[in-house]
């Protein structure tokens, strides 16, 4: 995911994709503990994803 796509979004979209991400960073550190996680960097893009959403959320406070 593009930092400029997020951009393109609204607050309500970024809020729905934030809790999107962190249900999929549970259920692959869940996985990943149990060992049924293959691709393990999936959790590695997973984060980074949720702080680019929260940067983004954060720049637009920051603005107003």
């Amino acid at each position: 995911m593009k930092s400029n796509e997020l951009r393109a979004k609204d607050k309500a979209q970024l809020d729905r994709e934030l809790q999107d991400l962190l249900k999929a960073q549970f259920s692959l550190r869940m996985r990943k503990g149990t060992q049924q996680l293959s691709n393990s960097s999936q959790i590695k893009k997973v984060r980074r994803d949720i702080a680019r959403v929260r940067t983004i959320l954060r720049e637009r406070v920051v603005v107003k």
